[in-house]
């Protein structure tokens, strides 16, 4: 009677004659550290360094298409949307990473990380302005978010120096959006 794995083309299991040990023993460990002497190093790429603003100007026009591509296929992914937006920022490109939050948000308005990351992004580069705007679209959108109010009255209170009413309108709008959710009582369960 023919095998059944031997007519598939299955290897066969080795049959051991020899069943003696081996006159020199060799440990797990022996066996570990040959392998990775004879394992060759990882190559990295090399460190380039940039001189001139022209190859400053190809580097940062191939970080864009590769990140480009990588937004076309993984559109809903919030980490190659934050990923690009801070390579904007890191080339101090603000207006670039500004288009970028702006299009993250579009396709996925309801995250609020990317709200989140998009206002500090502002804060952490002075635009106390921007970071404003940025803070009332969430609320108005979001309201319900209790998160993106206390940063918004944070940013508010920041500002008071500069418009001392913002911090009032940004309570006024608070308190409405409470009332419309849960009733004039305000309480929620």
């Amino acid at each position: 009677m023919e095998d059944v794995g031997a007519r598939r083309g299955l290897p066969q299991p080795s049959r051991v004659k020899d069943k003696r040990p081996a006159p020199r023993q060799i440990t797990a460990e022996q066996i570990v550290r040959d392998a990775r002497s004879q394992q060759e190093e990882i190559a990295k790429p090399p460190v380039s360094k940039i001189a001139d603003r022209e190859e400053l100007a190809e580097y940062q026009l191939k970080k864009r298409r590769e990140f480009e591509d990588l937004v076309r296929r993984m559109r809903w992914s919030p980490g190659v949307w934050t990923k690009y937006a801070k390579f904007e920022e890191s080339q101090q490109d603000f207006e670039r990473a500004r288009s970028v939050w702006e299009r993250a948000l579009e396709v996925d308005y309801r995250n609020r990380s990317m709200w989140l990351k998009y206002a500090e992004m502002e804060m952490r580069n002075r635009f106390v302005n921007h970071a404003r705007n940025v803070w009332d679209r969430a609320v108005t959108l979001l309201p319900m978010i209790d998160q993106f109010w206390y940063v918004m009255r944070w940013v508010e209170t920041a500002a008071m120096c500069v418009e001392p009413h913002t911090t009032h309108v940004c309570f006024a709008q608070w308190n409405a959006a409470i009332e419309s959710a849960c009733g004039q009582g305000g309480f929620c369960m």
